[in-house]
C-alpha cells in the first residue's frame, strides 16, 4: 500500500465511526451492515488498494467465477434449512464426511451399557426409533447435551487418539 493510501486508512482508524461508515457507503454504494469499526476500516483499505492497484487480474477473476459456479463446493448444508431434504435424498454424507455410510452400525459403551445405532438414509435408528441426528441420541442416552459425533468417536481428534492408543498396545 502506498503512502497516501496508508495515511487515508490511518485517518479513518483514528476518526469517528460515522466517518468510517460514510467512506464505506461512498466506496461500496451500499449501507454497511456492521458497526465494527476495525472491520469496516479493513474492508475500506482493501477497496482503496484494489482501486489504486487495479484489483484482480482477468485470469484470477475467471478462476474465481469457476470456483463460485462449482456445485460440489459446499461441504455443509445451507443455513436456515431443516436438513431433512438432505436426509431424504441420502446425500448428507456428501456434506459431512464424518458420518458413516448408510447401513453402518455404531457401538459405544456408556455407563456400563452398549449403545447400538444404525445409520439410515433418513437419519439414525436407536432402539427401534428414528432420530434426525446423532446428538439427539447421545443426549437421550447421557441425559445431558452431547455432540453426537464426539459421543460416538467420529471426530478426527478422537479417531487419531484411538489409533495412537492401539499402536501403543502392539
Amino acid at each position: 500500500m502506498n503512502g497516501s493510501l496508508h495515511e487515508q486508512v490511518e485517518t479513518l482508524r483514528r476518526g469517528p465511526i460515522a466517518t468510517v461508515r460514510s467512506k464505506y457507503r461512498e466506496l461500496f454504494d451500499e449501507e454497511p451492515r456492521s458497526n465494527h469499526k476495525e472491520s469496516l476500516v479493513r474492508r475500506i483499505a482493501w477497496r482503496l488498494q484494489a482501486i489504486s492497484e487495479g484489483g484482480l487480474s482477468e485470469r484470477a477473476r475467471r478462476r474465481a467465477l469457476a470456483i463460485a459456479k462449482d456445485e460440489d463446493l459446499r461441504v455443509l448444508p445451507p443455513r436456515g434449512g431443516s436438513g431433512n431434504e438432505l436426509w431424504k435424498s441420502g446425500s448428507l454424507h456428501h456434506f459431512d464426511g464424518r458420518i458413516p455410510k448408510v447401513g453402518t452400525i455404531l457401538k459405544r459403551e456408556f455407563r456400563g451399557r452398549i449403545v447400538v445405532v444404525k445409520v439410515l438414509a433418513s437419519g439414525f435408528e436407536y432402539e427401534g426409533r428414528n432420530y434426525g441426528s446423532l446428538s439427539a441420541i447421545a443426549t437421550e442416552v447421557a441425559g445431558s447435551r452431547w455432540n453426537g459425533l464426539a459421543f460416538f468417536g467420529l471426530t478426527a481428534r478422537r479417531r487419531n487418539r484411538k489409533v495412537s492408543n492401539a499402536s501403543r498396545k502392539n
